[in-house]
Order: structure tokens, then sequence, then C-alpha cells
């Protein structure tokens, strides 16, 4: 759940507030939605530690998680990666 609201946060930043900032001249878009974003991306870091020590990701999948949240819509790709690793191993 963090992973998606911190990568729409992203998006929105990306596609919504940087416009504002640099098109019409409000630079206070970047700045709310900035602080969303940054605490929503520290929310998604304390997930990421969580589940790769509980669950003991090897570094690079961490390393590959964490990547995912730096680029746009990496989170959705990450998301729906783990759901259906999770849903095989339910089937199993």
């Amino acid at each position: 759940m963090v992973a998606l609201l911190e990568g729409v946060s992203f998006l929105i930043l990306l596609l919504v507030a940087m416009p504002l900032k640099y098109l019409a001249h409000l630079p206070m878009a970047v700045r709310i939605v900035g602080m969303i974003h940054g605490m929503l991306f520290l929310a998604f870091l304390a997930a990421l530690l969580h589940a790769a020590t509980t669950h003991e990701w090897s570094r690079q999948r961490a390393f590959l998680a964490l990547v995912a949240a730096l680029v746009p819509f990496g989170t959705f790709v990450l998301d729906r990666a783990l759901r259906r690793e999770i849903a095989e191993l339910q089937a199993a």
C-alpha cells in the first residue's frame, strides 16, 4: 500500500506540481506535494527495510526495490511483481 501511495505521489509531483511551478509560476505546489511525497518515500523505505529483513531478501532484490521507487511507475511494477509472487506461493 505504501509503495502505491508513494508512486502516485511521485507522479503527481512530476506531472502536476512541477508543471504548476514552472508553467503557472506556483512554487507552492511543489512544496506541498514534495513534502507529502517525501514523507511517503520515507514510509516506503521503512516498509522496504521491514520486508527485506522479515523475508530475508537478498541485497540485490532490496536494491532493485529501492530503484523502483526512483523511477516513475516503478513502484507499480514492483507491487505487481510482489503480488504475483505471493499468489504463486499461496497456490503452491
